[in-house]
């Protein structure tokens, strides 16, 4: 199993009228991490896409546990359960700064061929990358 960790300070801007995190943020802290994970293993979203795979979101699932506040320094655990295939999830869990589980849930995007449109196999370096955690 792949896990990375990756920290995210909530900007002001995050906050909704009462003070919390909005919740529509969340899937933007999953998508910073679920990037940092990859690029971690010298995986590019970017340089993936270029090469005609797209990978578009097909569930999400958040669990909203405690709220969090503007300026608070956010980990965010990042972990590949299992290798992809046609398919690569992700799950996510949000602790405070006093290591307190405040949010967590999961993500599972598509590998898509650009010209296609249709489902396509993971790319052989996201497989080598992840080899060795499974």
């Amino acid at each position: 199993m792949y896990s990375n960790q990756t920290t995210i300070r909530v900007r002001y801007g995050e906050t909704d009228k009462m003070g919390y995190v909005y919740y529509g943020n969340y899937a933007l802290y999953y998508e910073t991490a679920r990037v940092e994970a990859l690029r971690n293993l010298e995986i590019s979203y970017k340089k993936m896409e270029e090469s005609g795979i797209l990978m578009p979101v097909l569930s999400l699932q958040i669990n909203y546990i405690k709220p969090v506040f503007y300026d608070e320094l956010l980990t965010i655990i990042t972990i590949i359960p299992e290798m992809p295939t046609s398919r690569i999830s992700f799950h996510h869990e949000i602790y405070n700064e006093s290591s307190i589980l405040v949010n967590k849930g999961s993500v599972t995007l598509a590998f898509i061929n650009a010209r296609s449109g249709k489902p396509t196999r993971c790319p052989e370096n996201v497989i080598i990358a992840l080899q060795k955690f499974y």
